[in-house]
């Protein structure tokens, strides 16, 4: 009698393990695996990012597994993000949550409610109200188990030695499922997949993020030295 193995769960999971067997997969073999495992409570958490887009792409082009997709609207976006954000939907018929800040829906709210550029005057207050409470509403609301990111440990010095299987502070799985990946690496599988990406990568802006805090990187530079320019930040917080 063959007997059934015990079903996943982050409190058994035994990371180390994880990590080793799939330190030199693909990324698609690791959403296979982690979908495979986590049938219920996978979540994409998504700033449409070109790594974002693969990972996307791979769910519900190769895969066939319509994750979850939590985008957090800072009503701070790029133009260009938001039009990135409604082809996507459409293309891949997303199953898109969106996440904001409580009781404001405009920039002109926003700023009546928390003052002129609160980035200048409190970044970590700016990303409390605009990210990390949202995306952990996000997360609990949809009774996330695990939650995939786009990270890569080439994207700067900070990422350098991140895992691919982790837990959060809550707890639930974290994948990176592009950890070892390159910049190049994911270019080349655009390239060949035909994945749609935000114009803003080719003006200068490898990683794109809040349209107030986010300028052009001059080559040599790291891949996310555009956000935040000159406030010592490497991480908005969500990652911490």
């Amino acid at each position: 009698m063959t007997i059934a193995a015990a079903p996943f769960t982050t409190q058994t999971a035994n990371l180390d393990e994880l990590n080793r067997k799939f330190e030199t997969a693909h990324p698609r073999d690791i959403l296979a695996w982690t979908a495979e495992n986590i049938p219920t409570g996978l979540v994409q958490t998504s700033a449409f990012n070109v790594d974002d887009m693969v990972i996307t792409h791979i769910l519900y082009s190769e895969l066939k597994y319509p994750s979850p997709v939590i985008f957090l609207d800072t009503l701070h976006h790029f133009p260009q993000t938001l039009e990135l954000v409604a082809r996507a939907k459409e293309i891949y018929n997303l199953d898109l949550k969106i996440y904001k800040t409580p009781d404001v829906d405009t920039r002109e709210a926003f700023t009546a409610k928390y003052g002129e550029a609160l980035w200048d005057q409190d970044i970590a207050k700016f990303h409390q109200v605009t990210k990390i409470e949202p995306l952990q509403r996000g997360l609990d609301e949809l009774a996330t188990v695990a939650w995939l990111t786009g990270r890569r440990r080439d994207q700067a010095v900070t990422r350098a030695n991140m895992p691919i299987f982790e837990l959060d502070s809550q707890g639930r799985l974290k994948v990176n499922p592009l950890a070892t990946w390159t910049r190049k690496e994911t270019w080349v599988y655009v390239a060949e997949h035909g994945v749609i990406y935000n114009p803003l990568h080719d003006q200068g802006y490898p990683s794109v993020g809040d349209e107030p805090i986010t300028t052009p990187v001059a080559e040599g530079e790291d891949e996310r030295a555009g956000r935040w320019r000159g406030t010592g930040k490497t991480e908005c917080g969500i990652h911490i």
